[in-house]
């Protein structure tokens, strides 16, 4: 509560501690005061290794389990419950250094392409579209009311032959990881995709609710309620089917629009803005990603790149 953590990272610290409880309680340890260093470190060697009833657990599962137990301990000894604090010197593994996945510029215009048939369709393009225009973690996309949009600057800019050198632009308000809200613009693409879902398809999907107060959310399914993360999962997944893409989420999406910005020049933190990264250290991830790009600035650029 007083962190402001999703739902499911505070469902998956219960699963944590349950697992923790559990596993003093196997080895004759009920109270609190009682665990030792040696205590909260066979826990996170058991997660490592696994056992007949779970299996082992990868770096940053086990570092989130720590993590969750380390808070524990922190915890009792603020309030008194226990003398010291016996994980405190216990560090989570610290997980492999992997590159984000990203799929080329041309395979994400397939993707979007290959949104279903129907009334889906158009929400199916537009929730594509959205999740690369913004780089936003589903979870954001799938909880976006209608008011969240403002789709009427650049429309205005267009009829209106508006001028000046900061040009008018969409945006949409995304709430992300601690209820931190941002601010992220929205390309034209999106903008056109949206607008037409919510004239010609949002309408009849909302009339299938058959309640007398319509819901607010930006993304409804057939029943007229808001499309769920797993409903948005699906989706996703049908396009990249039909697109003849594999192993395609949304955090390959994510991962596609920060890497493009970098690729187009984008200031990394500028980037970090935008993917609501509270570190720029995050962020930072994807310069990795675009090795190539900077060899082909610095084979282009330095007179003596090539001999």
């Amino acid at each position: 509560m007083e962190r402001g953590l999703a739902t499911h990272t505070l469902q998956a610290y219960r699963r944590d501690l349950q697992r923790y409880a559990a596993t003093l309680h196997a080895t004759g340890c009920t109270q609190i005061d009682r665990v030792t260093t040696t205590d909260v470190a066979d826990f996170l060697a058991r997660l490592r290794e696994g056992d007949e009833d779970h299996p082992p657990l990868q770096a940053s599962s086990a570092g989130r389990a720590v993590v969750a137990v380390r808070g524990l301990h922190a915890f009792a000894l603020a309030e008194g419950l226990t003398a010291d604090d016996p994980a405190r010197t216990v560090r989570p593994p610290a997980p492999p250094r992997r590159l984000p996945k990203a799929i080329s510029v041309p395979e994400v215009t397939r993707l979007l392409d290959a949104a279903g048939l129907g009334q889906a369709a158009l929400r199916d393009r537009a929730l594509l579209e959205l999740l690369y225009a913004t780089g936003a973690r589903i979870s954001e996309v799938v909880a976006l009311d209608v008011d969240d949009l403002d789709l009427t600057k650049a429309r205005a800019a267009r009829a209106g032959g508006a001028g000046g050198s900061s040009p008018l632009v969409n945006t949409v308000r995304l709430r992300g990881k601690g209820g931190k809200e941002r601010l992220v613009p929205v390309g034209s693409y999106a903008a056109d995709a949206v607008g037409a879902y919510l004239v010609r398809a949002r309408p009849a999907l909302a009339a299938g609710s058959g309640r007398g107060q319509p819901s607010p959310a930006l993304f409804l399914n057939a029943r007229g309620g808001r499309l769920t993360r797993q409903g948005a999962w699906g989706a996703l997944r049908a396009a990249a089917t039909r697109a003849g893409l594999a192993e395609v989420s949304p955090h390959v999406l994510r991962h596609s629009f920060a890497t493009h910005l970098l690729d187009g020049g984008a200031d990394v933190r500028v980037v970090q803005e935008l993917l609501g990264h509270a570190s720029v250290t995050t962020t930072q991830v994807y310069t990795l990603v675009t090795v190539d790009k900077l060899r082909e600035v610095y084979a282009a650029a330095h007179p003596r790149a090539v001999g």
